[in-house]
């Protein structure tokens, strides 16, 4: 029942898409491993490096990952009572979220030593940045523009087709566009940033082989730019994070 209805979501999306929104397929390029017990909330590479934060309570964690080998080189776990989300690191300092906790931890980037807590008056979602601001998601279909304090510099409404798109979840910011996942769908919205319009939908059905699955797997949550510009897909308890070009529909 739940793969039904997440199907018909999907339909829906795609099928609402007007002209004017281009859509992709995708194509694998290679495949790392992934750990299966990482409920993947955020997703992105620094200086090289893959990072990831996880979510779920009683196992979330943030983590420095080699991508080849899947190996965790280095992470922190949180307290029980936190449900971590999002996460990204802007002007030095590593940003992560918190789904209702209603707080987001601030680090050093580099020794990842704990900085402070902050106030966060939403749920927390998904997290990236344009370079300037950070960029927060919180389920709804509005996208948040933050200080590094929190305090909200624009709101961003994402319409497909001029209609609300709710539930954006984790983000990615590639070549000056704002990619989204959808939760519970296997499609990213590719969004503009000053207009909100999302400009393409990427179809991601298929890309984990279904002789994969465990009753563990979850959807569709990752998305990360590689150094070299490689897009990088993943998703909740994945076994394999996947390197894939777009192909146009």
């Amino acid at each position: 029942m739940k793969r039904l209805i997440l199907l018909t979501l999907l339909c829906l999306l795609v099928a609402c898409s007007g002209a004017q929104v281009r859509r992709y397929g995708v194509e694998v390029l290679r495949s790392c491993p992934h750990d299966t017990q990482a409920y993947t909330q955020g997703l992105f590479f620094h200086e090289g490096t893959l990072y990831e934060s996880t979510g779920e309570y009683g196992s979330s964690s943030f983590r420095k990952v080699e991508l080849e080998s899947g190996k965790v080189l280095r992470r922190f776990d949180f307290d029980r009572q936190y449900f971590v989300e999002g996460s990204v690191i802007l002007d030095g300092k590593l940003y992560i979220l918190t789904w209702t906790n209603h707080q987001a931890f601030v680090y050093d980037a580099d020794s990842l030593r704990y900085l402070k807590t902050v106030r966060y008056p939403r749920e927390g979602w998904g997290l990236t940045t344009d370079g300037r601001s950070l960029i927060a998601s919180d389920g709804s279909s509005r996208l948040y523009f933050l200080d590094g304090d929190f305090k909200v510099r624009k709101t961003l409404r994402v319409t497909l087709d001029g209609k609300p798109l709710r539930l954006l979840n984790e983000l990615e910011w590639i070549d000056g566009r704002i990619w989204a996942n959808i939760y519970t769908s296997d499609l990213i919205a590719i969004i503009h940033p000053r207009s909100g319009k999302v400009e393409a939908l990427i179809d991601c059905t298929g890309l984990l082989d279904p002789a994969l699955r465990t009753p563990d797997t979850d959807v569709l949550n990752g998305i990360a730019r590689g150094p070299g510009g490689e897009i990088w897909l993943t998703g909740k308890n994945w076994p394999l994070l996947f390197e894939v070009r777009l192909v146009r529909k």
